[in-house]
């Protein structure tokens, strides 16, 4: 999904579980396009049951943290814990990546990427 100024919301926690059981089905898979719009009702569905906190929040908790112009955010799975991880340029020109959960907005770490 693409949303303002470029980001980029990949959701991997939804994407593989589906292509896995589609081809252990033997369905054919989906076009790119319809795999995309899966995966945004997918995440806006876990968003209104309050599964995810809403990409504002996650921002706004990101930049309180690392000061500087958001590239990329990431929507991962990971040991079963779905966190987001949002890249963010400083002013002094470091890429910084801070990992929050996806459900509470706890920070699991910000490292230099």
């Amino acid at each position: 999904m693409v949303l303002k100024s470029g980001l980029r919301l990949l959701c991997l926690a939804f994407v593989v579980p589906a292509m896995a059981l589609a081809l252990a089905s033997g369905a054919p898979a989906k076009d790119k396009k319809a795999r995309k719009v899966e995966e945004a009702n997918s995440i806006r569905a876990a968003v209104e049951r309050g599964d995810l906190l809403p990409l504002p929040h996650i921002l706004a908790l990101a930049q309180a943290r690392v000061k500087g112009e958001v590239l990329k955010i990431e929507l991962e799975q990971d040991d079963g814990v779905l966190s987001y991880e949002v890249k963010i340029l400083t002013k002094k020109g470091r890429v910084r990546e801070v990992e929050l959960d996806a459900r509470t907005g706890a920070l699991i770490k910000i490292e230099d990427d």
